[in-house]
């Protein structure tokens, strides 16, 4: 079972949240806090797996929150949620140690997935800011390892890639018709193949070594060469 936390100082939003979370038979809400003090008082009696933090709230805000959290040493990981699409405060949650950054609008399944992915030590972003921050990052000069693409199988190539769109795995699972327990094994195989922590840091080097899904193949978009 994984335990959720709810930080919203929109009562709607937590009570919407509850609705959505208490239909899955493996998460369960174990605590709301309505403000970041609140929350950092929460978060540390509770210790929960995630936490769904809003970004903008009065007061000590969700930015703060995710600092002072990750500042602690705590387990808990923290998935933003909030209605701005912006690229620095994007930025400024991944400084701060989030694991995630979702708009208030993204499908109950999508959400559904980020707290899964959260809680195994993935990182997942909204889909519509995950090229605009793969783009930035694969800017750096950090040195790609691009001779670790070469290991990974056909099959592999074509979930990075969707993986590369800001699929989840259920999306990966329908675009290739395999089952998303299948699509898990594949993510789990690409990360060790490619040395990486995460969704993201694949994703990066990916579009280092010049393979996002925009270099794929005509013959099959999906397929890293």
């Amino acid at each position: 079972m994984i335990r959720v936390a709810l930080v919203d100082d929109e009562e709607l939003v937590r009570s919407g949240l509850r609705m959505i979370l208490g239909t899955e038979p493996d998460l369960e809400v174990v605590a709301e806090a309505a403000d970041g003090t609140s929350a950092l008082t929460m978060l540390a009696d509770t210790s929960p797996d995630v936490v769904l933090l809003d970004v903008r709230m009065p007061g000590l805000d969700g930015l703060e929150v995710a600092s002072r959290l990750a500042s602690t040493g705590s387990p808990t990981r923290v998935v933003m949620l909030t209605t701005f699409d912006h690229d620095d405060l994007v930025y400024a949650a991944l400084r701060a140690g989030a694991s995630g950054y979702l708009l208030k609008d993204a499908p109950a399944t999508r959400l559904v997935d980020a707290i899964r992915a959260a809680a195994a030590g993935d990182a997942v972003l909204a889909p519509s800011v995950t090229r605009r921050i793969v783009d930035e990052l694969a800017r750096r000069p950090d040195p790609p390892r691009t001779g670790q693409l070469a290991t990974l199988t056909e099959r592999e190539r074509e979930v990075l890639a969707l993986m590369a769109e800001g699929c989840s795995n259920a999306e990966v699972g329908e675009r290739l018709y395999i089952g998303e327990g299948t699509v898990k094994t594949h993510v789990a195989r690409i990360l060790t193949k490619l040395g990486v922590r995460d969704r993201l840091q694949a994703v990066v080097l990916a579009y280092r070594a010049g393979q996002g899904p925009d270099e794929s193949p005509p013959a099959n978009r999906h397929t890293l060469t």
